[in-house]
């Protein structure tokens, strides 16, 4: 009895030791300034893309969020994500999803150049055929080039990846695009 009796004590003086201590050690943690958390924020833009396109039968309604850091003010990198619906009646149905990873350079205030690797899944429903679907990736490398002005750069990019089994219409793409 006098063995678990002192082995009670000492557990009991040891949690006490325990928690005593802890606020002790808690205390010397490092804290964050916050400035320095403020200016990664401050270098951090939002923006993207949102497309609605209806006709004859025909939907497109895409959603393109993205964010990038800016290093300094000649350079920034960023990520995007993309989600993209399109129909033609009595023909095909698709959803394309996926992401990219975007860098810009400004050489001057004026001028943009930038280059995008995208990744893109596209799910296909074919109307009256005998595949009803098609799942595959899609990979596009674009390299661009734009005016800028304040938030707002309008442009041209170009996908060197392209081929015939592409999801766009042509390898050359008009873009406008805003970040804040």
């Amino acid at each position: 009895m006098k063995k678990t009796h002192q082995l009670a004590i000492l557990r009991t003086f040891l949690i006490s030791i325990t928690l005593f201590s802890s606020g002790f050690l808690l205390a010397q943690q490092q804290t964050i300034d916050p400035q320095s958390q403020s200016n990664f924020w401050k270098k951090v833009q939002f923006g993207g893309g949102i497309g609605l396109s209806f006709g004859s039968g025909y939907t497109d309604i895409s959603i393109a969020p993205s964010a990038i850091y800016n290093f300094n003010q000649y350079v920034a990198l960023g990520l995007g994500a993309q989600y993209k619906y399109v129909k033609q009646r009595n023909y095909y149905a698709s959803h394309l999803y996926g992401g990219s990873i975007i860098g810009l350079f400004n050489p001057i205030n004026e001028i943009q150049l930038s280059a995008e690797l995208e990744e893109l899944r596209v799910n296909v429903d074919l109307d009256g055929s005998n595949s009803n679907s098609q799942d595959y990736w899609n990979t596009g490398l674009f390299l661009g080039a734009g005016y800028r002005t304040g938030n707002v750069t309008i442009g041209a990019r170009y996908n060197v990846l392209n081929d015939n089994n592409n999801v766009y219409g042509s390898a050359f793409m008009p873009f406008v695009r805003v970040y804040f």
